[in-house]
C-alpha cells in the first residue's frame, strides 16, 4: 500500500464500552459501501476493522515518517 492511499482520523467520540479511545488516531480503510452510509471502516483497539459513523472522526493528513511510526505500533 502505497502512503498516498493511507487515510488517517482523530476519534473525537468514543462511547461507553468502545474499542476507540477518544483523541487517539485510528487507520481508515478505503470502503466505498461504508461511504454511503456515513461509516468508515477504521481499524480499532481490537486491532480489526469495523464500521464507525464518520460523525465520530476528524480526518488527518499525516506526514510519512509519522504514518510509518502508526502502523509499527498498531501491528
Amino acid at each position: 500500500m502505497s502512503e498516498t492511499t493511507l487515510q488517517f482520523a482523530i476519534c473525537v467520540i468514543s462511547e461507553k464500552n468502545s474499542d476507540l479511545e477518544a483523541w487517539k488516531v485510528y487507520q481508515i480503510i478505503p470502503d466505498p459501501k461504508a461511504d454511503e452510509v456515513n461509516c468508515w471502516r477504521v481499524i480499532d483497539e481490537s486491532r480489526e476493522d469495523y464500521l464507525y459513523p464518520q460523525s465520530h472522526f476528524v480526518k488527518v493528513e499525516l506526514p510519512p515518517e509519522a504514518q510509518a511510526k502508526l502502523l509499527i505500533s498498531n501491528n
